[in-house]
């Protein structure tokens, strides 16, 4: 059978890095194996749909380059997609558990919930559960008699599906990054399976959508590992379980403090969403990679090698590269650590491997949202080649070589006024008509007649060196200066000159 895996993200926010990690993990997963690679929408809880968030998924993903085979947009032999488009599907799933006494109706009001989590209250049990222990002092069809339940049935009295857990058994499975898990039934309490609303729950929805679509492998995060007893018997009890996929529960992301979370990502300053999410209710806006200038290159490298090596010393790794190499049976099952500096890191190895031509039209982008327009490529590409190994992250090419482009607005003539004098700047002087002259607009032009008129002056060349590029550059940065000088031109390069000396 072909491998088919699945990604169910809820459409309730802002993608988070291990989120998309879970994509990558089951995109290299199935790539490796020949396989499909599905996108299914989880919105069974409309109460916490969030309006564009779907299309966020879908554009976070295409960043990544982890387009689905299967999902609401691309289409697909299974669908619909999404869960609210198969919600009629899921009653008689529900219907069945009940016939078969592993489910059953409970017609609890909200208040009545609320009393039997007082009365049951302890020390040692702050939370009670809806479990065998108090299953048949509620309003359900456990504990009322056959003809209550058929009128309160006729009477359409709100009610929900309960997965009835076995008091004393012990479920297993083989997690295929841990090894054999095992569960005791009886601490776990009865889920809902099939919400009033005739929504199902995710407990139900992910057994019947899984089983439909064909899944043979689901690997999620592994706060999901509570959960999984719950799936386990509604594979056994719907008949599937011949049909059950592998799981893999991939251990967390942690930042400074635990779980990395939003809240880790405001207080030290680093993103931790793939792409910008302002939150519609709030207006709150998350940073995500792409806006802080990652390439989707090195964020899904850093991604991958957070929880998993081939077993050698290497660290980058293209996606061709990944999907050769990845194996889901090398994913540590310790949590791994996020550092920033180490995502930088991998940001910038990238940029270095990257060329010019596969470059540009990001570098391009950020040029045009600073006012720095582009009209020559050739030079543009030329530049990015020359400070390319400078830059960590994308927008770092503004300031390492927007002065190709645009003269610079400010100049820190501070750092030069110090060991200014009346000799340099006559020397700057002449060198301006000296440039004049200069007829092959070339590097050792530039600088053979910078160091004859300086050798002529009896002044070290080092010493006008600073002068000289922070007149062409406006600070103490960037490449060679005579090579800026050649790339921006002659004329370019004497008019920064003048206007400097004008201020000194």
């Amino acid at each position: 059978m072909s491998v088919r895996v699945r990604f169910a993200p809820s459409p309730t926010g802002g993608l988070h890095l291990g989120g998309v990690r879970t994509v990558l993990y089951n995109y290299l997963f199935a790539k490796h194996h020949g396989g499909e690679f599905v996108l299914r929408i989880e919105d069974t809880d409309q109460t916490r749909f969030v309006p564009g968030a779907e299309d966020y998924i879908f554009n976070c993903l295409k960043w990544c380059g982890l387009q689905p085979d299967e999902s609401p947009v691309h289409g697909g032999p299974y669908g619909p997609y999404r869960q609210s488009e198969r919600k009629e599907m899921y009653r008689q799933y529900a219907e069945k558990l009940v016939a078969e006494g592993y489910a059953y109706y409970a017609f609890d009001t909200k208040e009545e919930l609320e009393q039997m989590r007082e009365e049951n209250k302890t020390e040692e049990n702050p939370s009670p559960q809806y479990d065998h222990r108090v299953r048949l002092k509620m309003r359900n069809s456990l504990a009322l008699t056959e003809p209550e339940v058929k009128a309160l049935l006729a009477a359409n009295t709100a009610h929900v599906v309960r997965i009835k857990m076995p008091q004393n058994d012990v479920v297993s499975f083989t997690d295929m990054i841990r090894g054999e898990v095992n569960f005791q039934t009886g601490l776990v309490d009865d889920k809902v399976l099939l919400k009033a609303d005739g929504m199902p729950t995710y407990h139900l929805a992910v057994v019947v959508d899984d089983y439909l679509m064909k899944i043979t492998h689901a690997f999620r995060g592994e706060e999901w590992l509570p959960s999984a007893p719950v799936h386990l018997l509604l594979w056994k009890y719907l008949g599937w379980e011949s049909s059950m996929p592998q799981w893999a529960h991939l251990p967390l992301i942690l930042g400074p403090s635990g779980k990395l979370s939003k809240r880790d990502g405001a207080k030290y300053g680093f993103p931790v969403f793939a792409m910008n999410w302002t939150d519609p209710k709030t207006n709150e806006l998350t940073e995500g990679f792409f806006e802080r200038g990652f390439l989707p290159e090195a964020f899904v490298n850093l991604l991958a090698v957070l929880g998993w090596n081939d077993g050698t010393e290497k660290e980058l790794y293209s996606m061709d590269e990944l999907i050769a190499n990845f194996d889901i049976n090398r994913v540590h099952s310790a949590g791994a650590k996020f550092d920033y500096e180490k995502a930088k890191w991998f940001n910038q190895e990238w940029i270095k491997q990257l060329s010019a031509e596969q470059l540009r039209v990001q570098v391009e982008g950020y040029f045009l949202s600073a006012g720095i327009a582009v009209d020559d490529i050739a030079k543009l590409d030329k530049v990015i080649e020359l400070v390319k190994d400078r830059c960590t992250l994308l927008p770092d090419f503004v300031q390492q070589a927007g002065f190709f482009f645009k003269a610079p607005e400010t100049l820190e003539l501070d750092a030069v006024k110090p060991k200014w004098s009346d000799d340099k700047k006559q020397f700057f002087v002449e060198y301006v008509d000296v440039l004049k002259s200069v007829g092959n607009w070339e590097v050792a032009a530039i600088e053979n007649a910078f160091k004859e008129l300086a050798a002529a002056k009896a002044i070290k060349p080092g010493e006008l060196q600073l002068p000289m590029r922070i007149m062409l550059v406006g600070g103490k940065f960037g490449p060679a200066v005579f090579q800026i000088a050649e790339i921006i031109g002659k004329e370019e390069t004497i008019k920064r000159v003048e206007y400097a000396l004008s201020l000194l």
